[in-house]
């Protein structure tokens, strides 16, 4: 069986920051935060590295990161375009925003040779965390229908800036995912404690809670699963800026007995942006890295 593939999703507009983080240099020695991400999954064994880009990226993207990795490891790219939607569906007009981080997965199914892991482009997850996914589906046989998610404590993806949103994972005894609660404004409130905000109640949260950020393990038998939500996401009528989420669709897998999905414990902190504001904070994350020779400064020179 092939080395499995790392995907990152990288169509995202980045609105609320203003630009597009995924090309910003937060780094020492300028690096992007997916250099960060393309440098661990090389690290960890992943085969292929594969970039889910909207067409009007391409351009910047090739200029500015493609050929900086094609020279040391197999890189494809995978286009999420509007268009690209099962018959009879169409797009309303003068939609620009991509339907979400479902549709950019399956949008790489063409690029993807088997098992392959999933990770959002403009986050920072951590060597650990990306060698724990690929350790999982070093594991895994050939048509396996077993997944993973890694599981941060909610302690480790706290920002700085204030509140924020995070996916709070019910673990079942024997360490799978049962059910995905997406939680809003969670901020610290004593030592050991978070308080949040879930349909319309407030709820205290203990710090070592596994949350998801994104980084799934599947095998290909994922794809089915992922092509059905999106298809009763359509049927259903979605507002002219609805997105269809990956968590969303796993997690309805899951309540329909289609998917079975680990939670891997990690020690890696996550770390990211949402406001430009955030940046500040982002770099002395990996300063530090740098500082304690985790990583080079450079890390594609």
């Amino acid at each position: 069986m092939s080395a499995p593939a790392l995907v990152l999703l990288a169509a995202g507009l980045g609105s609320r920051y203003g630009g597009l983080k995924q090309l910003d240099p937060l780094g020492p020695g300028g690096a992007t935060l997916m250099d960060y991400a393309v440098h661990d999954g090389w690290r960890a064994g992943f085969g292929t590295i594969v970039f889910v880009i909207r067409p009007d990226m391409e351009e910047a993207f090739e200029r500015q990161l493609g050929s900086r990795y094609r020279t040391r490891l197999p890189v494809r790219t995978a286009l999420q375009r509007l268009e690209d939607l099962p018959s009879p569906h169409a797009g309303p007009p003068g939609r620009t925003r991509p339907w979400g981080t479902t549709q950019a997965v399956l949008a790489a199914r063409a690029v993807v040779p088997g098992h392959f892991a999933v990770l959002n482009a403009d986050d920072f997850y951590g060597r650990d965390a990306i060698t724990a996914a690929a350790r999982f589906l070093a594991g895994q046989p050939e048509g396996s229908t077993t997944h993973a998610v890694v599981g941060y404590p909610l302690e480790q993806t706290a920002s700085p800036s204030g509140g924020v949103n995070r996916a709070l994972l019910g673990v079942r005894p024997d360490g799978t995912l049962e059910r995905v609660s997406e939680t809003r404004g969670l901020a610290a409130t004593e030592p050991g404690w978070f308080e949040g905000e879930r349909d319309g109640r407030r709820l205290r949260v203990p710090a070592a809670t596994p949350v998801s950020m994104n980084l799934w393990a599947f095998s290909s038998g994922i794809f089915p699963i992922l092509e059905r939500d999106f298809r009763r996401f359509l049927e259903a009528g979605p507002a002219a800026d609805g997105e269809c989420y990956l968590p969303d669709s796993v997690a309805r897998g899951i309540a329909a007995g289609e998917a079975r999905v680990t939670v891997l414990p990690t020690t890696s902190r996550w770390c990211g942006v949402t406001y430009p504001g955030d940046r500040p904070w982002v770099q002395r994350e990996l300063q530090a890295l740098v500082d304690r020779g985790e990583y080079p400064e450079v890390l594609w020179p």
